[in-house]
């Protein structure tokens, strides 16, 4: 994959990122009368605002600051020009260790889901925030694994 066209599809990668973290996941209707739409940053206060700092923190970290720190790294690999191959490496590393998390924020949002549904006086509406989501974390694995054999290349 060229340089450019590599650049382009992270910085694509952050915006759907970015734009899914505030994007509606799902509409959560109780008895039929109370609809409550959520995103990934309303649930977030929520949990802040109702003092469960556990759950924030789990969630925050892998939903939030993992896939932040997986695409900082690769957009630091992509343009940084000036780095040691020792320096090069260990980013590789770096970037290797998150991404055996990365899948796990998409699996945070699926329990969550599936957790309301199984409530019996609740009904789930899914919406194109979790859609977004999930497309974001894809492309971000398949361009690390990019980025990656590239890296593998130039140093070999």
């Amino acid at each position: 994959m060229n340089r450019w066209l590599l650049n382009l599809l992270l910085l694509l990668a952050l915006a759907v990122f970015a734009y899914a973290c505030f994007a509606p996941l799902f509409t959560l209707s109780k008895f039929y009368i109370f609809d409550n739409t959520v995103s990934l940053m309303s649930a977030l206060s929520e949990l802040w605002l109702q003092k469960q700092f556990a759950l924030f923190a789990i969630i925050a970290v892998f939903s939030v600051l993992f896939p932040l720190v997986k695409i900082g790294l690769l957009l630091y690999l992509q343009f940084s020009t000036r780095l040691s191959q020792a320096r090069h490496e260990k980013l590789i590393r770096g970037l290797d260790l998150v991404g055996k998390w990365s899948m796990l924020d998409v699996f945070i949002v699926a329990v969550m889901l599936v957790a309301i549904k199984l409530g019996p006086l609740a009904n789930v509406t899914v919406h194109y925030g979790v859609y977004l989501f999930s497309a974001a974390i894809i492309l971000m694995m398949l361009l690390s694994g990019f980025v990656a054999r590239k890296s593998s290349a130039h140093s070999g």
